[in-house]
């Protein structure tokens, strides 16, 4: 047992561990110009933010009309988005390092996210993040997606712990609802501040409004010590 107790921490990827969303961004609107529609803004992008690639690419198809099939947008968008991510996926600095104390620590640690597990992989592996993430969980191999808390049970459930022992790490306010439904205690890092008064964050047991540029190792795990 770690110096936490029985504490096991569940990351979500992308916007938490890593600065992926310019990536899924970039991928998304090379997508949509090639079926008509030419002025998705960034702006347009934060809507999506937290849910996963299958869910956003079904929003498309619905919001903009489109004529391809949502297997066939799902397939472009990972497409591209693979090709962006091996080789341009930035991890946070502070969040590595929270990421490597926790190891150090013996605190089991998984990963629980929207992105394909081929996305998950090629992510950890890129950035290193894999020497200390082994236990990963895509949307995919659940029933249901973010805000259900079936991805982190899942984790859970794959890491050996109960769900009150699991401390979520999420940038997402559907995350954050997530993490809650599951029954887990939640870390909240708002990747979009203007949503850092979501109602879904208030449940959150850790809210740094700043985000990112709020969050250090040392600041969370501290919390964990004493909340424990």
């Amino acid at each position: 047992m770690s110096g936490l107790g029985s504490t096991s921490v569940i990351f979500d990827l992308d916007g938490t561990l890593v600065d992926s969303e310019p990536n899924y961004y970039e991928a998304g609107r090379q997508v949509l110009a090639e079926h008509g529609v030419t002025d998705f803004t960034w702006s347009d992008h934060e809507r999506y933010v937290g849910i996963s690639t299958l869910e956003t690419v079904t929003l498309w198809k619905r919001e903009y009309g489109l004529r391809a099939s949502v297997d066939e947008l799902l397939a472009a968008k990972n497409r591209r988005y693979l090709d962006l991510a091996r080789t341009s996926t930035r991890a946070y600095p502070e969040m590595r390092k929270f990421v490597e104390l926790l190891a150090t620590e013996g605190v089991p640690l998984a990963v629980a996210s929207g992105s394909s597990l081929e996305a998950i992989t090629a992510i950890l592996s890129g950035t290193g993040l894999d020497a200390h993430l082994r236990t990963v969980v895509s949307a995919d191999e659940v029933d249901r997606g973010k805000p259900a808390p079936d991805v982190f049970l899942e984790a859970a459930r794959r890491l050996g712990a109960t769900p009150a022992d699991c401390v979520v790490v999420e940038d997402a306010a559907p995350g954050a609802a997530s993490a809650h439904a599951a029954g887990m205690r939640c870390i909240a890092i708002p990747y979009v501040a203007t949503q850092a008064d979501a109602p879904e964050f208030a449940t959150a047991g850790l809210l740094l409004r700043g985000g990112q540029e709020e969050f250090t190792a040392r600041t969370a795990y501290d919390w964990l010590r004493r909340t424990r």
